[in-house]
């Protein structure tokens, strides 16, 4: 991997992990478009990591407070730490189950621009719930909904913040809660495809190229804040959907760049 291709990735990777519109898919896509590919998903777990940095960087106040609450016993923490953690449950086994039939799916594009579509119909389904999402955080049984949501996001294209958001939104839960809860439910989603990556990590480091990866794994990070600033800032003007037409048009034009 060149340099330039390394910062276009993490770049690409970091602005669309967050924003609702499949940074897998984009990533797929963007690989295809700057000439670069590589066996497995190992640049993709890279570029994932430096976005769960990014998470723990907007959120550290919020996780602050939830480690020391879990330490203290505060019951309102451990609530919150059951949610994620029963929310947490259908990625890992899915992940874990049917993690050769997910990373041959990163090599369908028509698949990515077929699943561009259902993330765009995931974000436009919201319009109706603008108004009624209201509770600060979800249930345990819709943590389970917004887990099984995520699941379905580890195929590339179904964005794992559109997917997750929307289903909690459906589910009554303010957006703004909603994506704060999507964002951390993320850590041990991703740091989990990390540790499942681990043993083929060092070599396919040395054969991408130690330096492009480190600044496509700085770009990601860099450009992940950014985005959970934005997405946060969208959600407060309740445009959440107007994030559809997007998906919908990056979806057909994959569609047909991979057909023609």
């Amino acid at each position: 991997m060149s340099w330039w291709q390394g910062l276009v990735l993490g770049v690409v990777q970091g602005l669309t992990e967050f924003l609702p519109v499949s940074s897998s898919g984009h990533l797929v896509v963007a690989e295809a478009l700057v000439g670069f590919s590589s066996s497995g998903v190992m640049v993709e777990v890279v570029l994932h990591v430096a976005t769960l940095l990014a998470v723990v960087l907007v959120y550290r106040n919020v996780l602050w407070d939830l480690t020391r609450g879990t330490v203290t016993g505060d019951r309102k923490a451990w609530a919150y730490v059951g949610l994620l953690a029963v929310a947490t449950v259908p990625a890992g086994l899915v992940g874990v189950l049917l993690k050769d039939f997910f990373e041959r799916a990163f090599e369908s594009l028509l698949l990515v621009g077929v699943n561009f579509l259902v993330t765009g119909s995931f974000l436009w389904s919201t319009r109706g719930r603008r108004q009624s999402a209201t509770a600060e955080a979800p249930s345990a049984g819709r943590a389970v909904v917004i887990g099984i949501a995520q699941a379905l996001a580890i195929l590339p294209g179904i964005s794992r913040s559109g997917a997750t958001v929307s289903a909690a939104m459906w589910l009554g839960v303010d957006p703004v809660r909603a994506a704060e809860f999507s964002f951390l439910l993320a850590i041990p989603v991703i740091a989990g495809a990390a540790m499942l990556q681990l043993p083929d990590l060092s070599g396919n480091v040395v054969a991408v190229g130690t330096g492009p990866l480190a600044l496509g794994f700085l770009a990601a990070l860099f450009a992940g804040v950014l985005a959970i600033r934005v997405f946060i800032a969208v959600l407060k003007q309740r445009a959440f959907h107007r994030f559809a037409p997007y998906c919908w048009t990056v979806g057909v034009l994959t569609i047909l760049g991979a057909t023609l």
